[in-house]
């Protein structure tokens, strides 16, 4: 036999080992129907691992052998995703009534008449990590988490380590994105957490965060020891889509290989998606893994794109979660936390219990008159839910097992922080520190504010650093982190050579901003994001802020009475006024608009909504020059959407844009229609 005709044997041996044992591994995993010993299936494994060390020239991409996991990895890459994963409004109401408000909105949105029905897929709601999965050419080539929505983190050689997922799935369109879940069953969970507790290690607070953890694991053999398990339900980019409607999807999906959870079906009413619900609560606690609630679907894919999006959300689905959990535990204690604004907080410190999926410890009391109507001492025994199974609350005590020896609390008169004067004003639910910037817990939280995306935009700042400038007192005010230089920062810990310079950049970097920006990292109590932005639209300028009155700023929209008051105390205090002082001084500009009425403004009325990278703008970047020159930026594309501003990997909104003939537009356009309308330099 020739060396030629011997390697095509090899070759021939290897793809025979690569077949039959995914097929055997997907009896195993997915159809949980083993068909051969397991002695059988480890002897084929490393016949195949023996042939692929001494042949690599051979090994396939879709070998099982690479779900054993790869080598260690430095970091997790960012992946922007083709189509953004999105999340699904949830409906609040836990009883019957939430079905019966997303049938009215679905059929109010389409405009449908009474004797016409809307078929839905109903499925679980899984409590894990979505994962989007890209196939070409049948191939699992790469693997995202869902991060932000746009953009996630790339965990191809973690994903490929679940047996769960097909490494190569047959008949697929060239590209096809398939959505799903990553979770850990609740067996695994247990056994992990033993382990765990056995070498001394933290433990898991629930199966959610566990399997997130496994699946961001650095060394991908890690995360092959763990034992994830996958279940699809969605797509993301496909090149064809073969099905036309989401029950079929499941369908095609299992069809395929892909584990679909078997509880889902189909309804056409209310009542029937409230059936689904209800059936499903009574099997909750047997399933094998956690969910939280049902997932209402329009089945049609052209009933999904009529009815589209809303901000962050598609209006053709919705979570209908259950009740959060309620459980008991015990008040340890009352302590007080001081906020960026010096309010004053009381936290109950519990006897640490597992409620809603979450180890809870510590749990807000809100304020003075929330505590009396509590009632609640220490050494308490308390019941405490999760709201909406996401903020842990106290909602009862028990006085019959109240303990002889239980204290009162009585919120102090002087900050805990500071020593400063603690005041309440008359008619006020909260009581607040008088101690303003010269209290460090104020401080602390005024820094982060400050540094904040969405206000200066500086990286580098945590709550530690924040704590340590404070603390060796180079930051009395924000106006001092402009003062920061580089021998200050190497002082501090942790604070390399390397890190001082990008730090320093980001602050250079900020001092170019905008007004709504700027207003809203002050700080001004009860003034957001929008509220910034509305103020920065109507006076135009700083100086106008500063100088109106209340009736002045009560003229603007959506600020009432409460909110002007704040407005007016804050540019009333001269300590703020130093502050802005220094700012301006250290180098903090903007441009203001005092001689542009809002009718002169060549975005005046327009709505923008942006997809994909820009080559020279951020998101943020851009959606401020579009606010500045009067424009509108909306999360969704509708009939009212003026311009698409399209960028590099473009998404579902570019081709909803190409659907409804809206003007797409790229960033040169933006400018050039800028310059048509108005001669400032951009």
């Amino acid at each position: 036999m020739s060396e030629t005709e011997n390697l095509d044997q090899v070759r021939q041996r290897m793809e025979q080992l690569t077949d039959e044992l995914e097929k055997h591994n997907k009896a195993y995993y997915v159809d949980n129907n083993p068909t051969i010993s397991d002695e059988l299936y480890d002897s084929m494994f490393q016949e195949l691992s023996r042939l692929e060390a001494q042949y690599p020239q051979f090994k396939s991409l879709f070998s099982p052998t690479q779900r054993v996991g790869a080598a260690v990895q430095s970091e997790l890459s960012k992946v922007r995703h083709a189509v953004p994963m999105l999340s699904i409004y949830t409906e609040t109401d836990y009883t019957a009534e939430g079905a019966y408000n997303f049938e009215a909105r679905m059929r109010r949105e389409l405009e449908l008449p009474e004797d016409v029905s809307i078929e839905y897929d109903t499925e679980l709601k899984f409590d894990g990590l979505a994962i989007n999965l890209r196939y070409e050419d049948g191939i699992l080539v790469q693997a995202a988490t869902r991060g932000d929505g746009y953009t996630g983190e790339d965990v191809t050689a973690n994903v490929k380590t679940i047996r769960t997922i097909p490494l190569r799935a047959e008949g697929l369109p060239k590209v096809f994105e398939v959505r799903g879940e990553v979770i850990m069953h609740k067996a695994v969970f247990e056994r992990l957490n033993e382990e765990q507790k056995a070498l001394g290690l933290k433990l898991f607070a629930n199966p959610r965060n566990a399997a997130a953890g496994s699946l961001r694991q650095l060394d991908p053999a890690l995360t092959a020891k763990r034992s994830l398990n996958f279940y699809a339900y969605g797509f993301g980019e496909v090149s064809e889509m073969p099905v036309s409607s989401q029950s079929e999807l499941l369908v095609y999906l299992k069809g395929k290989g892909f584990p679909v959870a078997p509880e889902h079906g189909l309804a056409h009413n209310p009542e029937e998606l409230q059936a689904f619900h209800s059936r499903v609560a009574e099997i909750r606690q047997d399933l094998p893994f956690d969910i939280d609630g049902v997932v209402y679907k329009v089945n049609s894919f052209d009933r999904q794109k009529q009815l589209g999006f809303v901000s962050r959300e598609p209006r053709w689905a919705c979570a209908h979660k259950y009740p959060p959990e309620e459980v008991q535990t015990q008040v340890l204690d009352i302590t007080v936390q001081v906020g960026r604004t010096g309010k004053l907080t009381p936290v109950a410190r519990l006897k640490p219990v597992f409620v809603g999926g979450v180890t809870v410890s510590n749990v807000s009391l809100n304020n003075e008159e929330f505590l009396e109507k509590l009632g609640v001492k220490i050494g308490d025994t308390v019941v405490v839910h999760r709201a909406g199974d996401v903020i842990p609350e106290v909602v009862r005590v028990i006085p019959e097992l109240r303990p002889a020896d239980a204290k009162d609390f009585v919120m102090p008169e002087i900050c805990p922080v500071c020593g400063s004067h603690a005041y309440k004003e008359e008619g006020e639910k909260d009581r607040h520190c008088s101690g303003g910037p010269f209290c460090k817990a104020q401080r602390v939280q005024a820094i982060l504010h400050f540094v904040s995306r969405t206000a200066m935009g500086i990286g580098g700042i945590g709550e530690k650093l924040a704590e340590q400038l404070i603390h060796a007192d180079l930051v009395k005010t924000v106006a001092d982190i402009y003062k920061l230089k580089k021998e200050n920062l190497l002082g501090l810990e942790r604070m390399g050579e390397k890190s001082a310079e990008n730090l320093l950049a980001s602050i250079e970097a900020s001092k170019h901003t905008t007004l709504e920006r700027f207003i809203y990292a002050l700080g001004v109590p009860e003034v957001g994001e929008a509220t910034a932005r509305t103020l920065a639209s109507h006076f135009g300028a700083l100086k106008k802020i500063e100088e109106a009155s209340l009736e002045q700023l009560m003229e603007v929209e959506d600020i009432g009475p409460a909110v002007a008051e704040c407005i007016l105390h804050f540019f009333a205090e001269p300590v703020n006024l130093e502050v802005i002082g220094a700012l301006i001084e250290d180098g903090v500009t903007w441009e203001e608009n005092q001689g542009t009425k809002d009718e002169d403004l060549p975005f005046k009325g327009m709505t923008f909504v942006l997809t994909g990278s820009l080559p020279t703008l951020s998101r943020d970047k851009a959606s401020d020059l579009i606010r500045k020159f009067g424009g509108k930026v909306s999360g969704s594309v509708s009939k009212k959407t003026a311009y698409v501003l399209a960028g590099e990997a473009a998404g579902s909104k570019l081709a909803k844009a190409q659907e409804l003939g809206i003007n797409i537009i790229s960033e040169e356009d933006l400018f050039k229609l800028i310059n048509q309308g108005d001669n400032t330099d951009v």
